[in-house]
């Protein structure tokens, strides 16, 4: 039976395990990095559920204005029983105020790489999380840029993945970076499904040429 190992699973104190760069792979490579351009992806956050957020408080101010007029009249189980419903019932407006509270915090916790390998995406609000998708594994990369994104000169890439999919917000230059990626994606997945028993001893990867028999 062999030994155990002591040493793998020992903590260097110098590095931060919530960056990119420490969970990378012996010989993974960055491509590229990146983050989401701060103004727009504020702005997105804002403008997102604000109609929405709007709406539904106007409808329910209303009624908490009507209720509110009638205040003396009304039993005190009743008035406690409509306040709790109406905590509840503005739902969309508090998950609104905490997507404008947090977004800051959510900006400066967000971070996209390509690495030779997949595509790592750093996120979070209290912690850090990783998602990461392997290159075999994506099935569609896409670019969404709507009015705002127009303005603000971004875009988003939504990258769908047989198990798992991601969204790179408000890049700049986005489609450059779809580009790339794309070219990135059908190098090392055509590369990787390139039948071994065709390739030349002398192999240029998926460009190396072969005649279906």
């Amino acid at each position: 039976m062999s030994g155990l190992n002591e040493n793998f699973f020992k903590i260097d104190e110098s590095k931060d395990y919530r960056e990119i760069d420490c969970i990378l792979a012996e010989g993974e490579q960055i491509l590229w990095r990146g983050k989401p351009k701060k103004s727009a992806f504020i702005l997105n956050k804002i403008l997102k559920m604000l109609p929405i957020a709007l709406i539904w408080l106007l409808f329910d101010g209303g009624f908490i204005a009507i209720l509110c007029s009638m205040g003396p009249e009304l039993p005190i189980p009743l008035i406690i029983g409509m306040c709790v419903f109406f905590l509840f019932h503005l739902l969309p407006v508090w998950i609104w105020i905490s997507h404008v509270v947090t977004a800051n915090r959510q900006h400066k916790n967000l971070e996209y790489a390509f690495t030779d390998k997949r595509i790592i995406v750093k996120s979070g609000i209290v912690g850090i999380d990783f998602k990461n998708i392997y290159y075999a594994d994506i099935t569609s990369v896409n670019l969404k840029v709507g009015l705002i994104d127009r303005i603000c000169k971004v875009g988003d890439i939504y990258i769908k993945g047989k198990e798992s999919a991601a969204v790179l917000y408000d890049l700049e230059n986005c489609y450059f970076i779809v580009n790339k990626l794309q070219e990135i994606v059908l190098d090392l997945k055509t590369d990787a499904y390139f039948p071994n028993d065709l390739r030349p001893k002398t192999n240029q990867g998926y460009r190396t040429g072969y005649t279906k028999k």
